[in-house]
């Protein structure tokens, strides 16, 4: 099937398909005729694969560790599991942030709504945000958290 084929099967532009097509993700045969592309129904799986895995938010570069490992006849399960993992762990820390920020700002917001606009003084741009560091407002922390790495070898 030629690249408009493909992407319409999948739902995607072209240009999509092009994209991953240029990195070298899919490896479609030329025709010997036109020297269009012709992608198989391996490019068809891959494509899907790439696209269910850029959804749970996995990068290009992890993608073709992956495909690195499949393509050598491995597993790619333990890894997959180990970045899923990571991500879960990293969407939690942030999610916790986020609260803690919605938190500063509903409590800014309440702390505000009687304060009078001040103008500017020769040390001072906005009361509000510059008294929000001596009123103790929470601040957030970001902790260090263990990461699966790719080393260069395995991103290619």
């Amino acid at each position: 099937m030629k690249v408009n084929q493909l992407a319409n099967d999948l739902g995607i532009t072209a240009d999509t398909v092009r994209f991953y097509t240029r990195i070298g993700l899919l490896n479609p045969n030329k025709s010997p005729v036109n020297g269009y592309k012709i992608y198989n129904d391996k490019d068809k799986s891959r494509m899907q694969f790439i696209l269910s895995a850029r959804k749970l938010d996995f990068s290009v570069d992890e993608i073709k560790v992956i495909f690195s490992k499949t393509d050598h006849g491995e597993s790619a399960c333990h890894l997959v599991r180990a970045l899923v993992k990571q991500k879960l762990d990293e969407t939690e820390q942030q999610f916790n942030e986020m609260v803690k920020l919605r938190s500063r700002l509903s409590q800014a917001v309440d702390q505000w709504s009687t304060m009078p606009d001040n103008l500017p003084t020769g040390n001072m741009v906005c009361h509000l945000i510059e008294g929000t560091h001596q009123a103790n407002l929470p601040t957030a922390s970001v902790p260090q958290h263990n990461k699966v790495t790719l080393t260069s070898t395995e991103v290619k």
